[in-house]
């Protein structure tokens, strides 16, 4: 296929480097930013001109405004679109934009398929990636073949909108367990066990996951380079509470990771890794779970 791709950051340059590698032709905006491994690709203009060029558009970034300034500003997506394409985007964005935002391009004889992942920089690289996907089935049947080029676990969850539902219910379950193996750490570690003895205890019981195989061990070895920056997810919690809101959902535990966050952010910690909100929690107890 000839496929577009605007968003080449953390994840979206291995995600776009997994799909040139599979022989699709590929356009991106600008070769400025371009990874030396896409330097294959097609550099265009603008936004539009990659739309022009494409079959299909694939979009991987930040936050909501930035989607919609790509797809419907000056030289956007939608103005360099044709009858019969498609727009996948696959940031993590508001579900309520999003079903705004799939309208629009609808309605200009157009695709839109919302397909948020979870993985982080990993999992794009290896083309592991989970991806909630909300659109039509047939849309989603003839992007399968990419989508399997980036993830494993690809999920059509239902329409428009209810990916990036499912993706803001995926960001509450993962900052929780953040902020769970945060305190269990901190505990242990404050409490005089070693902590790297506490955690490999730990793996072999009910309390094992992901995120204490993973994030525990950035804890205890203080690597927080950023896989998924701090600023990101507290964005994707921001989402989870505005629509719980909405609705009129109290979600205590999550604003409570919220807060967390934010005492990172206000500390200049938000371009770390998510798995350093436990520094909030350290600052608070005056101890660390292991020295830097």
């Amino acid at each position: 296929m000839k496929i577009g791709f605007i968003g080449l950051g953390i994840m979206g340059a291995p995600m776009a480097q997994n799909l040139l590698q599979a022989g699709h032709e590929m356009f991106v905006r600008t070769r400025s930013k371009v990874p030396e491994a896409l330097k294959a690709a097609t550099a265009c203009a603008s936004n539009a001109d990659v739309a022009r060029a494409a079959d299909v558009v694939i979009l991987m970034l930040p936050d909501t405004p930035d989607v919609e300034q790509v797809l419907f500003g000056e030289d956007g997506v939608a103005s360099g679109l044709s009858k019969g394409k498609t727009v996948i985007d696959m940031s993590s964005i508001s579900p309520i934009d999003t079903k705004r935002f799939a309208k629009k391009i609808n309605e200009l004889g157009c695709d839109y398929l919302d397909a948020p992942v979870s993985g982080g920089e990993v999992g794009a690289k290896a083309a592991s990636l989970t991806i909630m996907v909300g659109g039509d089935e047939a849309v989603f049947e003839r992007a399968r073949p990419l989508f399997e080029k980036m993830g494993k676990n690809i999920t059509l969850v239902g329409g428009n909108g209810d990916g990036q539902t499912t993706k803001v219910a995926n960001q509450i379950i993962v900052a929780l367990n953040i902020a769970a193996v945060g305190e269990a750490l901190l505990f242990a570690s404050k409490a005089g066990a070693d902590p790297a003895k506490v955690r490999q205890a730990l793996m072999g019981g009910f309390a094992a996951s992901r995120i204490l195989e993973v994030h525990g061990e950035r804890m205890i070895k203080r690597t927080f380079n950023p896989g998924f920056r701090i600023g990101l997810h507290q964005k994707d919690l921001n989402l989870a509470l505005a629509g719980a809101k909405a609705m009129s959902v109290a979600l205590p535990q999550t604003a409570s990771a919220a807060q967390l966050m934010q005492s990172c952010a206000a500390h200049g910690w938000d371009q770390l890794d998510h798995s350093a909100l436990v520094k909030a929690l350290e600052q608070m107890a005056a101890h660390e779970v292991a020295k830097d």
